[in-house]
């Protein structure tokens, strides 16, 4: 007998991080929480990560910093934010309004601004979790990404991990030769849960001006052209831990995000799709709850890794 879409189980736990259901956003697209309410109500989300967070002001790179591709964009934002300290007296008090769950998304040049980022979220509360981009250069290392070194992907998680008690997310770079390699090490270092995939580094070329499109030449690119990247790695990151995986990277639909569920996420995060449909987290949380209940499944989390059976 098939279930009702009331009578089905949407809740997923990622990392310590109880979700309504197992859709989220990533962090950069979709503000700090509230800019999109007029679009979707926070709570019929399973839980929003926030624009990433720095120890300094950041005033981001040069413009131009986006450009569209045939099937993505190119972003350089260059992590523009207002610091920790507006942050928390700013924004902090309208995210701990909504009804969702809410993670804040930490970046920073040494391992000292991670410890220093993350405590000063634990001390002021308010959220459920932190998001660790590692896909920052470490100026000691001469710009050198932690994620793209395990044993600096491990140090800077560690940080993280001594100075929180929150659930620690740690979100991988697809720009390394073995994602799982650095998996392990994160977890190892004591991550609750990791994400990916953050960016593929790329460009593009104004043939007219015959100069690159990015003011930083080089960007991040997202959208669906990444996304069998994106499964491929999940799928094998998945195997590889034994905590939950927050996936992403081209999902658009409620179909591309259960393809990633069947690769092993334990939840999903909309990204680039904000850009150009802001209902479409929602419309993936109704479109996943319809396909339970055509295939009579009662649990969502009978989906994860289903596809490795």
């Amino acid at each position: 007998m098939s279930k009702t879409m009331s009578e089905i189980n949407l809740r997923v736990n990622l990392g310590g991080i109880e979700l309504s259901n197992p859709v989220t956003t990533c962090s950069g697209t979709y503000g700090f929480g509230a800019e999109y309410a007029a679009y979707v109500d926070p709570s019929e989300l399973g839980g929003i990560v926030v624009k990433g967070v720095t120890r300094e002001i950041r005033p981001g790179n040069p413009m131009p910093r986006l450009a569209e591709t045939p099937s993505g964009m190119l972003n350089s934002i260059g992590l523009q934010n207002p610091g920790i300290d507006a942050f928390i007296a700013d924004y902090l008090p309208q995210i701990r309004a909504l009804e969702t769950k809410v993670l804040v998304n930490i970046s920073g040049n040494n391992e000292e601004d991670y410890a220093f980022v993350a405590r000063r979220l634990s001390e002021a509360g308010g959220i459920a979790g932190i998001e660790v981009n590692i896909s920052c250069p470490n100026v000691k290392c001469g710009g050198i990404q932690f994620g793209t070194d395990p044993v600096m992907a491990a140090q800077v998680t560690r940080a993280v991990r001594d100075n929180t008690q929150l659930p620690v997310i740690v979100k991988l770079s697809p720009n390394v030769t073995d994602i799982t390699a650095v998996a392990r090490a994160v977890v190892e270092a004591g991550a609750d849960a990791v994400s990916l995939i953050n960016t593929l580094l790329g460009m593009a070329i104004d043939i007219q001006r015959v100069r690159p499109v990015l003011a930083n030449v080089m960007g991040g690119l997202s959208g669906p052209a990444i996304k069998p990247v994106a499964v491929r790695m999940v799928w094998q990151v998945a195997q590889a831990v034994p905590v939950p995986v927050l996936g992403m990277g081209g999902i658009l639909t409620a179909e591309d995000a259960i393809e990633f569920m069947l690769a092993g996420a334990t939840a999903v995060g909309l990204g680039t799709a904000n850009f150009v449909n802001p209902a479409a987290p929602r419309e993936v949380v109704q479109g996943i709850a319809a396909y339970c209940q055509a295939r009579g499944i009662d649990d969502v989390n009978k989906l994860i890794g289903a596809a490795w059976k």
